[in-house]
């Protein structure tokens, strides 16, 4: 999620009993022709929609690029006899061989899927689940390991290690305050920034080093306040994102030296999502503020092995406006194609705008509530 956990709570409690009139999202099962592209090695991308919380509706997408159709509900379609269908906030979606991974933050669970029927596999228990990394056979899933609520009594996170055969929890450590998301880096080393978004003020302020070998807790850095999202590069650096405390203490972009924990550069932006694709990391910003209870959006590129901004106008000036909420981003490593997900209000439909490796616009397709998560599918 990209926004404060107390206004995204705040917002699916007012919204919870959605479902019939006006612009209230009932999630539908269509199909919409697109212009087929020539996608090379890629089938087509994934898309999970959070669904607000508390609603049961979360939903996925798929968009076949040789075909050209936009398959909205695919779950439902391919799961016709699972209860409640998906679950309550989808929090990240990711492609591992031949399976995809849903996390379902607020039902405690990871859906396991076959990657080209959609069709359930296996549904692995983990209290209030956020985000999911893999390497060598195994997959490392980070966890509130508690109840889904704000409180400043909250428990230590944790991140467990699923064996990606069995789809069994093999192992777990304990890390900080709410772990967000986490990545393997090299020497057999997993990182992860811990948010402490439960315990407003006192905010965490750590990543977290963990031995894959020994699977324990290596040590912790500080970084900042309210960590968020983390990305690697191929030149043994991290990308970390903070999200600030939402007044004064401002959302911020750090370049991490993986070896060391060094911070080597703070790029002063603030970063609300981020993908690196080709030696290039393409951000987002919807920057909000409860001093002023303004909204900033800002879009751009850095290179990251120059570690510089390249440009803050992603995509043109009009679609920077009419995107209301930007909420997902995805790039895709062919093409260059870029993804934007726009949630608009929160509870109603939400829309997918599609750029070329230039920025210029292609197209824009609806998609379910609070679009967010994508996950590219290559060709056997």
């Amino acid at each position: 999620m990209n926004k404060s956990p107390f206004f995204l709570i705040a917002i699916s409690l007012i919204f919870l009993l959605f479902g019939c009139r006006g612009n209230e999202y009932i999630p539908q099962i269509e199909e919409t022709p697109l212009p087929p592209e020539a996608s090379g090695k890629i089938q087509g991308f994934y898309l999970l929609n959070e669904g607000a919380m508390g609603t049961n509706q979360a939903t996925l997408d798929y968009l076949d690029y040789t075909k050209g159709i936009y398959h909205k509900n695919i779950y439902a379609t391919a799961n016709p006899s699972v209860v409640k269908e998906l679950g309550d906030v989808g929090n990240d979606l990711q492609v591992y061989g031949s399976k995809l991974y849903a996390v379902i933050n607020v039902s405690g669970k990871i859906e396991v899927l076959d990657t080209k029927t959609a069709k359930r596999i296996k549904s692995i228990p983990l209290q209030n689940c956020r985000y999911i990394c893999f390497s060598g056979g195994k997959a490392y899933a980070s966890s509130y390991n508690g109840k889904i609520s704000p409180d400043p009594k909250a428990p230590l996170g944790k991140v467990v290690e699923i064996d990606t055969a069995s789809l069994s929890i093999q192992r777990e450590v304990i890390v900080g305050y709410q772990p967000e998301e986490l990545v393997v880096g090299e020497n057999s080393k997993l990182f992860v920034v811990n948010s402490g978004g439960y315990r407003f003020p006192n905010y965490d302020k750590t990543l977290s080093i963990i031995d894959l070998k020994t699977f324990t807790e290596e040590k912790k850095i500080d970084i900042d306040i309210n960590l968020h999202r983390i990305k690697k590069d191929r030149f043994g650096d991290l990308y970390i994102s903070s999200r600030g405390d939402y007044y004064n203490h401002k959302s911020n972009l750090f370049v991490v030296d993986a070896s060391t924990g060094e911070i080597k550069k703070s790029f002063d932006i603030p970063v609300s999502n981020m993908t690196i694709v080709n030696d290039k990391l393409y951000y987002y910003a919807n920057d909000f503020n409860y001093n002023t209870h303004t909204t900033k959006k800002s879009f751009g590129v850095i290179d990251v092995q120059s570690e510089t901004i390249l440009s803050t106008d992603l995509i043109p000036t009009e679609y920077q406006k009419k995107i209301q909420n930007p909420y997902g981003i995805a790039v895709n490593p062919i093409s260059g194609d870029i993804y934007i997900t726009d949630a608009r209000d929160y509870t109603s439909i939400g829309y997918i705008y599609a750029f070329d490796k230039n920025g210029n616009f292609k197209w824009e397709q609806s998609a379910g509530n609070i679009p967010a998560h994508f996950a590219f599918v290559y060709k056997d």
